[in-house]
This record gives structure tokens, sequence and C-alpha cells, in this order.
């Protein structure tokens, strides 16, 4: 299954609509697709615009593709469960954003274990066929926790005051 998420702040047609042409050019996969305030809604996968924090996780856990922009929270998220993540980041000059920070985000995060960042649809729907059948390597991942002497040194801290 690819779920396909573009986060909860800014709307990202130009994602839903590559993702949605995929999945009508794929129609014996299943896609899910969670569209936020974007004005374009799916027509060939079923999608919701917002869903509780408990089912997006249970989302994320499921699936074999994890379709999202280019933000700091898709990227820790897929990291921690260890699903691999495709990215497209959105640009200013298509007015996705009011900044070129996720093209920054995508250079630092390029060369990441389970990740791949594409530049265009084209290469998003490519992707999206290759990595269902050769998933990227994942096994790198984080905790969902600080290490703890990071814990311990703010507790020192924190107490010492």
């Amino acid at each position: 299954m690819i779920f396909a998420s573009v986060g909860s702040m800014l709307p990202f047609d130009r994602l839903i609509q590559a993702v949605d042409a995929w999945a009508a050019a794929n129609p014996a996969q299943e896609v899910y697709v969670q569209i936020g305030h974007g004005e374009y809604e799916p027509k060939h996968a079923p999608f919701v615009r917002m869903m509780p924090h408990t089912e997006y996780r249970q989302r994320l856990e499921d699936c074999d593709l994890f379709v999202a922009h280019v933000g700091m929270g898709s990227i820790l998220q897929s990291l921690e469960v260890k699903k691999q993540l495709l990215m497209l980041p959105r640009l200013a000059a298509l007015r996705e954003h009011t900044t070129d920070h996720q093209l920054h985000t995508a250079a630092r995060f390029r060369d990441t274990e389970g990740l791949l960042i594409v530049d265009d649809t084209d290469a998003l729907k490519a992707a999206m066929s290759r990595l269902l059948r050769e998933p990227l390597k994942t096994s790198a991942g984080i905790s969902r926790f600080a290490p703890q002497p990071m814990i311990d040194n703010v507790a020192h801290y924190l107490t010492a005051r």
C-alpha cells in the first residue's frame, strides 16, 4: 500500500495530482492519500483531508511506500518506523511555500538511507513504481526518544538553576 501525505500546514496539489495520476495508471495498487487543504481531490484513490494522529501513524506503519513533501516531520516519522520515503519538494516559484527551504532540506537529506528525493512529478511517478519493485534499504532508523545522555544533560541544566 502507498500512503501519500502533504502534511498539515499547506496544500500541495502538484504532489496529489501526480499520485492520483499514478493510481489511475496502476489500479491494482492500493493508494491512500491525505490531501490537507488542497483544492484538488483525487479521483483514483481514496483520500481524507486530515486524520487523527493515531490513524496517520497506523497508515504509515502499514504502508510499503510513504510519499510526501520534504518536511522534517515526514522525514523523522519515516525514519522512526523504518519506512521508505519518496519525497517531492514544494517550490516557492509555484507558490507551494513561501521559501525554498525544502530544497535546502532535500540537499541535506539526499543521501540518507531509506529516503529518495525527486525533482519533478514525472520522476515521482517513475520512482513510485520502481520502489514497490525494489524497495530502498531502511535499516538505519531513528529512535522517537532523545538519547539518555541528552536527557540527563537537560535535566541537570534545569535542576541546577
